[in-house]
């Protein structure tokens, strides 16, 4: 067998984690501590949190590079922080309990996306849209954008002569596909605007359109093929209908839980200024 960075890698930081369990432990867990800092335990599980959370340059190091800078710096934020005794300050204390709110709703959140996104409601949703769904017209088209009519006219001469389409909208073509012979690639009914798609839909393959006037300007269109498209598969479109799912479940989840908690506000009338007083929270 063929022993790579990778497979040394796990190797060493398994070593690294037995050495640092009691002698005879059996088995590791989130709990295992790895180093007491007074009196604090610094365990397995905040090292794997901790690396979680590192810049992305550093996600891709293997465990053994990572390990006792992890710990190093579990260890001596765990000191730092005792050092403080009880001299928290209002912000700090403010801050930690907006981000235990934050992290406790980011869990509840996971929670519900979990049990909203599976098999059965992304074939559920993939069916809703898409069980009676007809085969649609897409096509493949580019086109030739000027300002005025009178140039749109003089291109449309130019091609009847046998000037090259692609070659002329380089030359001319004022839109952003210009550089690219005008080609818009393929679009479905409803991607363009009302104007140009009717000019589209009213050619035949590899035929030109006689100029058409948009919101853009003048346009010489050109059919280079149309296809007829089935409905997308389930993998295709795996991800938006997970999304969808989400957003659903998660807006569902949140009107319940505000309908069932007790909101009080204050019937003060604050200044919006407030926010920028740094004042109230320096103590």
């Amino acid at each position: 067998m063929q022993i790579t960075n990778k497979t040394w890698g796990a190797g060493i930081f398994a070593l690294a984690m037995a050495a640092s369990l009691p002698a005879g432990a059996e088995e590791i867990t989130a709990d295992t501590v790895v180093a007491t800092v007074g009196g604090a335990d610094i365990t397995i599980g905040h090292m794997i949190v901790a690396r979680q959370t590192l810049p992305q340059q550093y996600q891709q190091l293997e465990p053994a590079v990572l390990w006792e800078g992890i710990l190093d710096q579990l260890t001596q934020q765990n000191a730092m922080a005792q050092s403080l005794g009880d001299e928290v300050t209002k912000a700090t204390q403010l801050s930690i309990d907006n981000q235990i709110s934050g992290l406790l709703a980011g869990e509840a959140i996971g929670k519900v996306v979990r049990n909203a996104v599976n098999n059965s409601s992304l074939q559920a949703a993939y069916e809703a849209r898409f069980a009676d769904a007809k085969p649609t017209k897409e096509f493949h088209a580019a086109h030739i954008l000027v300002a005025t009519e009178e140039e749109a006219k003089a291109i449309r001469e130019e091609l009847d002569g046998g000037a090259d389409f692609a070659a002329l909208a380089m030359e001319k073509s004022t839109g952003p596909s210009g550089p690219s012979g005008g080609d818009l690639g393929w679009f479905g009914l409803g991607m363009m605007v009302p104007e140009f798609e009717q000019a589209v839909m009213a050619l035949e393959d590899g035929q030109v359109s006689d100029p058409v006037q948009t919101q853009f300007g003048w346009h010489v269109v050109k059919l280079n093929e149309s296809r007829t498209a089935d409905a997308p598969s389930l993998d295709e479109v795996r991800v938006e209908l997970a999304a969808e799912i989400e957003n659903a479940a998660v807006t569902e989840a949140l009107a319940a839980v505000m309908a069932e908690t007790d909101v009080v506000k204050s019937e003060m009338e604050f200044d919006p200024g407030l926010l920028n007083n740094l004042d109230l929270i320096a103590e």
